[in-house]
C-alpha cells in the first residue's frame, strides 16, 4: 500500500496484520482521486472510519488544506499514527480517536464547513452507514457541508443491504463500481432543491 500521487508519491504506508482492517486499495484510491481531481487542492477533507488513513493521507499529499481523521480501532489507529509519523506530517490534520460521531458533532459546531467527506465503515454495518449519512444529510447539520460539498461512501458492490438514494438533503448522484467494491457519491441539496424534491 502506497501514496499514489502528490507530495508523498510512492511512499509506503503501514497497515495492521490480519483482516480486521480493510484498507482502501491503491487502485480504488487512484480511481477516487482521478474522479475528484481539481477539487482536492485547498479542500477541507474528512476521512471517516479512516483505518490506516490511506485516503486522508492521499488527500494531504495532493494538497488538501486540512484533513480530519476519525478512527478508534486500536491496531488501525496505531498504523494511522505511524503513517503520519513516517511521512513527517505534523500539521494540516486533526485526529479524532473516540468516534466518528464525536468528530462530526465537533465539525457541525465549527465555523468552517468541509468540502469532501469520505466514509468507509465495515461493509456489513448498515447502521454505521445509515447513522453517518443521516447525520450529514440532516437539516440541523447543514452548516457542516460547504456549498458544492461531496459525500462519498465506499461499500460492497454486492451488499446485504442497499444504501438509500437520499438521506435528508443528501442525494445520490453517481455510483462507481470497481470489482467487489463500489463508491456512492452524494451531493447536498440546497434548501430550495430539497423542498422541490419533496
Amino acid at each position: 500500500m502506497r501514496i499514489i500521487a502528490g507530495k508523498y508519491r510512492s511512499r509506503l504506508l503501514t497497515s495492521p496484520p490480519g483482516t480486521s482492517t480493510r484498507p482502501t486499495s491503491d487502485r480504488l484510491r487512484e480511481t477516487l482521486f482521478n474522479i475528484l481531481g481539481p477539487s482536492i487542492p485547498e479542500s477541507r477533507f474528512v476521512d471517516l472510519f479512516a483505518g490506516t488513513g490511506a485516503v486522508g493521507l492521499e488527500a494531504i499529499s495532493r494538497g488538501a488544506a486540512h484533513v480530519y481523521f476519525a478512527e478508534n480501532g486500536g491496531p488501525a489507529l496505531k498504523s494511522l499514527r505511524t503513517n503520519l509519523t513516517n511521512l513527517k506530517i505534523s500539521s494540516g490534520y486533526a485526529l479524532e480517536d473516540r468516534s466518528v460521531m464525536a468528530l462530526l458533532q465537533r465539525l457541525a459546531k465549527a465555523s468552517t464547513p468541509v468540502n469532501i467527506v469520505y466514509l468507509d465503515p465495515p461493509y456489513n454495518e448498515e447502521e454505521a452507514y445509515t447513522q453517518t449519512l443521516g447525520f450529514l444529510g440532516s437539516q440541523a447539520n447543514r452548516a457542516l457541508l460547504a456549498s458544492g460539498a461531496l459525500v462519498i461512501a465506499e461499500h460492497a458492490s454486492k451488499s446485504p443491504f442497499k444504501l438509500a438514494e437520499r438521506y435528508g438533503t443528501l442525494t445520490r448522484t453517481r455510483v462507481y463500481k470497481q470489482g467487489d467494491t463500489s463508491l456512492s457519491f452524494y451531493a447536498a441539496l440546497t434548501s430550495a432543491q430539497a423542498e422541490d424534491a419533496g
